[in-house]
């Protein structure tokens, strides 16, 4: 019997104005409309640590801790990544 795969994890890493975070959002929250996962959004305004590490490179997505964009993502990758 093969092992049973946890719920994938999406975390995004934003701020609070940000266009390009609002599409990835809609397009997470899209994707999850046909695939449950987890799904976790943080804000990188006013925390150092994030700023230096994400900086303008906002929104960055990774599925299961695994960074797979920035700036922009494809939805077609996305689905892709939470079915493996």
């Amino acid at each position: 019997m093969a092992p049973v795969r946890a719920q994938p994890r999406i975390v995004m890493y934003s701020r609070p104005v940000c266009g390009l975070c609002d599409e990835a959002r809609e397009i997470i929250l899209a994707e999850r409309r046909m695939i449950p996962f987890d799904f976790e959004e943080i804000s990188i305004e006013g925390d150092d640590d994030l700023e230096r590490e994400f900086g303008i490179r906002i929104p960055v997505v990774l599925v299961d801790d695994e960074e797979l964009f920035e700036y922009r993502i494809e939805p077609e990758l996305l689905s892709a990544a939470l079915r493996k």
